[in-house]
This record gives structure tokens, sequence and C-alpha cells, in this order.
């Protein structure tokens, strides 16, 4: 099983912040609206202090499958009222009613998020919020690069089984929330992230979306599929004098039983 390594994924915690915060901000509950939140996938507990100056008096849960991630976010938190669990979304569910759901950058990792969202739907308030947001860039050069050099030999047989991304836009969850009597606000957003340093595409979705690729391959071939990996991104993404633009879209819903 692939793991997560926390140091990378925050290399660019800056720019991987700003979603999360424009998704809480569409969030229409109060200060003391929201009793219990549960963070699903909260990864390292870096984000989870916008929940707490957003709703001072809450119950905050984090849920994570990476123990890593789970113990990075428990080594940083001082607060009585904020708790992190290591369980997979695959069969987690809320064990009390929950007045705001918050999803960000989980879901796409998920084999089948609707019936994850299902599960999230049965506990929550009656006029409680789901917020969810993930990455939309199957089809952006990074993925479709990496997912083209897994299908060449020698890597073919070893990562036949790596997750590859799908595309997910705001339309799906449109669709899936207004069918369960939920109230919806749905949109898109491209972010136009420049990104310094030695390959700075390569180190980003290394953290992330070529995280199972690398990791499925032995230590033989992974420097060799790294490197190729590597120069496909410095030409897709060229290097100019400010940086490396890396366009990449994400998909946001809030939905609300209110």
């Amino acid at each position: 099983m692939a793991t997560w390594d926390p140091t990378t994924y925050l290399a660019y915690a800056d720019h991987r912040t700003r979603p999360f915060v424009e998704l809480l901000s569409a969030v229409d509950l109060g200060p003391g609206d929201a009793r219990r939140i549960v963070d699903l996938g909260c990864g390292p507990g870096h984000l989870t202090h916008f929940l707490r100056s957003r709703w001072p008096d809450a119950e905050i849960l984090g849920v994570d499958s990476s123990p890593e991630m789970m113990a990075r976010a428990e080594a940083g938190n001082d607060d009585p009222r904020v708790r992190y669990e290591v369980a997979s979304a695959q069969t987690w569910r809320p064990a009390d009613t929950v007045d705001l759901i918050v999803s960000n950058a989980m879901l796409q990792w998920v084999d089948d998020q609707w019936a994850v969202l299902d599960r999230q739907l049965e506990a929550l308030a009656p006029r409680g919020v789901i917020a969810v947001g993930v990455p939309d860039n199957a089809d952006e050069p990074a993925h479709r690069l990496l997912y083209e050099l897994a299908d060449r030999e020698p890597y073919r047989a070893a990562l036949s089984g790596a997750r590859r991304l799908k595309r997910v836009g705001p339309d799906a969850y449109l669709d899936y929330f207004t069918d369960n009597g939920l109230r919806v606000d749905a949109w898109s957003t491209t972010y136009l992230h420049v990104l310094t340093g030695d390959d700075p595409v390569f180190e980003w979705i290394s953290g992330t979306g070529a995280r199972p690729f690398l990791q499925g391959l032995d230590d033989q071939l992974r420097p060799r599929f790294a490197e190729e990996y590597r120069t496909m991104l410095r030409a897709a993404y060229p290097a100019r004098d400010f940086g490396a633009v890396f366009p990449f879209r994400r998909t946001f819903a809030v939905a609300s039983r209110g």
C-alpha cells in the first residue's frame, strides 16, 4: 500500500491552502451554527485552524486513512476540542449528527465517492452543510504524461493497478446533491500556480497524484521512471524567468439542508 509523506505534501502548503479557504468561504453557517464538524481527509492537520477561526466553539474531528498524516496532525494539536482519527473514508461514518462535513482533495482517492457521500449525508444535521473540493485536472499534461509513461515497458506490469484519477466536474455534484434534496452551490476554479525551484511540477505531483506510481516501483526502476517523468514535465511546463506555471483546475460544491 502506498504511504503518504507529510513533508513532501506540505512542500507547497501555501498553494494547497487557498482552495480550502475558498471552499469554507462559501459555507453559510454562523459562528454558533456548527457544534460538530468533521474534516474528512484532513491530512496533516495544517488547515484545522481555519475551521477553528470560523467556528470557535465547535468540536472538530479530523479523519484520515494515513497514520503518517495523523501522527503529524496529533503532534501539532494543542486544542482540547480537536481530535484526530485514523480511518478509511471507504467505510467510516460519523458516530453522531454533524453540522458541517468538509472534504477537501480526498474524494478523488476513494473507489466510490458517491457511496462515501451517502454515508456522510445520513449523519448530516437537519440544517447541516457538506462542503467538498476535488482536483479536476486529470486531463492536464501532468497526469496524461504520467499515465502514458506508466503504460510503457518496463513499468507497465508494476503500475497496472496504480490509481488513475478521473475528471469530476461541478455538474456531477450538482446532480448528486440536488437528487438528495439539498440546495447546492457548485463551481470550478483554475489556479495558475507559479512554482519555483528544480523540477517544481514533479516535486508537487510526487506528493499527490504520482505518489502511488513512484511507490509502486522497485528501487531499480523508480529512479529511471522519475527521471523520464521529470524530462516530460520540463517540456510540458517550461521554466520562465519567474518560475514554471502549473494550471490546476479544482471542482467545489457546498450543499445545504437549511
